[in-house]
This record gives structure tokens, C-alpha cells and sequence, in this order.
């Protein structure tokens, strides 16, 4: 499971512009998680990614699939809330907060 996978399910519904914005929330997701594991040892990106995946597999739109991917970044890395909001804007800063 990674991105391109959740990219593959995503484009069954999703407009380019979608999957585009994905991307750039896994990119940050992943570079603000680098480093980080999970107990089993595997890429702590592969939490957020998967549980992206299962939302991309009900169809969810796309702010909630990239809220998915960045759920854990404000409590589990150096990002702030406000980094989220400048990078990505409240409409999406405020359900991750919610998430978090």
C-alpha cells in the first residue's frame, strides 16, 4: 500500500486537479513523518496512507482524503496548525485539527 495505489483508487473518480492536490499532501505528510516509525518498524506514513485509502475506496472527496493523510502531522511531528493553515488553508487545517 502507498501512494500510488491510493492515487490508482483515487482516479476512478477524481478529477487531475484531485489527484494533484493528494500528492501534495502525502509529499508533505510523508517529508514532516520522515524518520519516524511505527513499533512494527515499517514508515509511519503507511498509518495515514492506509487509512487514506480506505476514505478514497468509500469515495470521499478529495479535502477529506487529504485530511487523512495529514491527521497525524500537527500531533506527531514539528508541524504546527497554523504551517497547515498558511500551506494548505483553513478549509483544510480545520478538519485535521478536528481529526487530531
Amino acid at each position: 500500500m502507498g501512494i500510488e495505489q491510493l492515487l490508482d483508487k483515487a482516479s476512478s473518480y477524481m478529477k487531475e486537479q484531485d489527484l494533484k492536490r493528494i500528492r501534495d499532501a502525502y509529499d508533505y505528510a510523508e517529508e514532516a513523518h520522515r524518520g519516524q516509525t511505527r513499533k512494527s518498524g515499517e514508515p509511519y506514513i503507511l498509518h495515514p496512507v492506509a487509512v487514506a485509502e480506505i476514505l478514497a475506496g468509500m469515495q470521499m472527496d478529495v479535502a477529506t482524503v487529504e485530511a487523512a493523510l495529514l491527521h497525524d502531522v500537527v500531533e506527531d511531528t514539528k508541524v504546527t496548525l497554523d504551517d497547515l493553515q498558511h500551506r494548505f488553508g483553513a478549509t483544510l487545517a480545520g478538519p485535521v485539527d478536528g481529526l487530531t
